[in-house]
């Protein structure tokens, strides 16, 4: 069992504003639906898109008869990118000087480009090729297929793994109550989803199983990490059903897990290793016990009715009182293999 540690969520905790976090999904989708609602895509030839300085001194984009908008730090470096032109170096030019370098380098022709705009603003500039998938959308999926899974725990600069800026979305999700054991250590499943509205990143989810979630939101030890991403083209609304997907699979195997964990524990509390304690003794001696510590857990159980259970639960106290560490794990690693006899 290979593990990961998973620092995406992490790089978002300290490269989000406090303004860019949501504490619960619910905010987060209501954040989502009205900057939809207050967006607009708007389709026009190259020949009607008129670089422009704003009245307020920044620089702008004349859509025609829609009127002027002006540009933020990501539609802007979309244009320069358009224009085949170096966003430092226009950066550094007054915005009359700048509107003149992208009127003589934006490219021409028939295809209409893709604003979107929100109040007097340019959130992004595309090409036909893009098709855009709302955040709305996918958070709205999040709440009706991850119920029981909630934020992980306030970051340590308060950040909350739930986010979106202006030019991502990114949710970092948990499910508290849902651990398990996996090959007899205890895991919980978790995922993240990121989409952007403004082709700033691709759209997807990346599922896991791990151990720990530290206070700068790192995942420690991660188990069977599968992701899956999406470019934004013609299809891209069709990721929603792969990410339902992804967490229904997740939530199955959860279940499965807590099912199976829930009767291997009943057997454990049915079936006994012997009917005395010589015989117990003699039954952990084949599974790699010493004599010393089978006879100390035999001696730890009480009523003297010796279950697979019974003895699992003094190995595992008789290994949190070991002085090294490297008796406490071989001691856990005997338990959890004394409880798979009733797997």
């Amino acid at each position: 069992m290979t593990k990961q540690n998973l620092t995406r969520a992490s790089g978002e905790l300290f490269r989000r504003a406090p303004d860019e976090r949501f504490p619960t999904l619910d905010a987060l989708l209501a954040h989502c639906r009205q900057e939809q609602t207050e967006s607009e895509d708007r389709w026009h030839p190259p020949r009607v898109l008129t670089p422009e300085p704003t009245p307020d001194g920044r620089l702008g984009l004349r859509a025609g008869q829609d009127g002027l908008f002006a540009l933020n730090d990501w539609s802007f470096g979309q244009l320069c990118g358009l224009a085949r032109a170096s966003k430092d170096t226009l950066n550094r030019l007054t915005p009359g000087t700048a509107a003149q370098v992208f009127r003589e380098t934006l490219p021409g022709g028939s295809k209409p480009l893709q604003l979107l705009t929100r109040g007097e603003g340019v959130r992004s500039v595309h090409g036909t090729a893009y098709t855009r998938l709302p955040n709305a959308d996918l958070v709205g999926v999040l709440k009706d297929y991850a119920t029981d899974f909630t934020p992980p725990q306030t970051g340590m600069n308060g950040a909350t793994g739930l986010y979106c800026g202006e030019q991502d979305l990114f949710a970092f999700l948990i499910d508290p109550a849902g651990w398990t054991e996996i090959d007899g250590e205890a895991f919980a499943p978790g995922f993240f989803v990121w989409n952007s509205e403004v082709g700033k990143r691709s759209v997807g989810i990346q599922t896991f199983w791990f151990q720990q979630v530290c206070a700068n939101h790192i995942v420690w030890d991660a188990v069977e990490v599968v992701e899956f991403t999406r470019k934004h083209t013609a299809k891209v609304g069709d990721a929603l059903g792969d990410i339902r997907r992804h967490i229904e699979a997740l939530v199955a195997k959860r279940d499965e897990r807590r099912d199976g964990f829930a009767r291997v524990i009943k057997k454990a509390m049915r079936e006994t290793l012997g009917e005395d304690a010589e015989a117990v003794m003699k039954e952990l001696a084949k599974h790699g016990l010493s004599r010393g510590l089978a006879k100390q857990a035999v001696e730890s159980v009480a009523g003297g009715r010796f279950t697979i259970f019974a003895l699992v639960d003094a190995l595992t106290r008789l290994a949190q009182k070991a002085e090294y560490a490297g008796d406490r794990t071989a001691t856990d690693v005997q338990a959890a293999a004394l409880l798979a006899l009733a797997a």
